[in-house]
């Protein structure tokens, strides 16, 4: 079944991390990507994708944890995409409002996002297959939602960013990322938590500055 995801035992390390992966999470992809189900992760407690939802909006603790501290900072810019498309109609979350940038909606930020979760803590850290829009598709192929409404991408999202937190918890931050094609695919856990907490809060800056074009609407966090 193509975009399937059978995650290897990967134990975690001297940073505190514990625990092995489950032998299977299987994701559902968009388009030619699909999948007939959705992480285990993203049905704990409810059994539907419906009821999940995003990380509060707060800060980690001044004194947390290393662990903590990357961990709080990326669900905080993760929260914030989705905070950005509350009360959105479909209309709004597909229209482009940067001249020069017309795939630039918040529908596909939304599908970028899950799918640059994808690309750094399911290959590039755990070296599976390099398949999805941005290794298969033509340029910004993650970002070309048309049609795909905007709560569908804001669960593929949420379940996405569901198995990075499994990947993420049985690893350790020293953990170096296992895909023998790509130069990233060296860097160090610790090292693609920053990078995914600059990406998603880059992309938080655009989601606010597109959303404040749609209706006026602003915010801080």
């Amino acid at each position: 079944m193509r975009g399937a995801r059978e995650l290897t035992p990967f134990t975690g390390g001297a940073d505190g991390a514990a625990g092995v992966l489950p032998a299977r999470i299987v994701v559902a992809y968009p388009g030619p990507w699909r999948a007939a189900e959705i992480p285990r992760a993203a049905r704990i407690g409810c059994g539907t994708v419906a009821c999940m939802t995003p990380p509060p909006r707060s800060r980690p603790a001044y004194d947390a944890d290393e662990r903590t501290q990357l961990l709080g900072w990326l669900d905080l810019q993760r929260a914030i995409i989705h905070w950005k498309c509350e009360g959105l109609s479909e209309q709004d979350a597909h229209r482009a409002v940067l001249p020069g940038s017309p795939l630039m909606t918040m529908a596909g930020l939304v599908s970028h996002m899950r799918w640059v979760e994808h690309c750094w803590f399911e290959v590039m850290l755990l070296g599976r297959p390099a398949v999805g829009p941005q290794f298969e598709g033509p340029d910004d192929a993650d970002m070309q939602v048309e049609g795909r409404p905007l709560a569908g991408l804001l669960a593929e999202y949420t379940q996405q960013c569901a198995v990075s937190d499994e990947i993420i918890a049985a690893a350790a931050l020293d953990d170096v990322g296992r895909h023998p094609d790509y130069a990233a695919g060296k860097a160090t856990l610790r090292w693609m938590l920053l990078h995914m907490i600059e990406e998603t809060a880059r992309h938080a800056g655009h989601a606010d500055a597109v959303r404040e074009l749609l209706d006026g609407s602003t915010g801080y966090y």
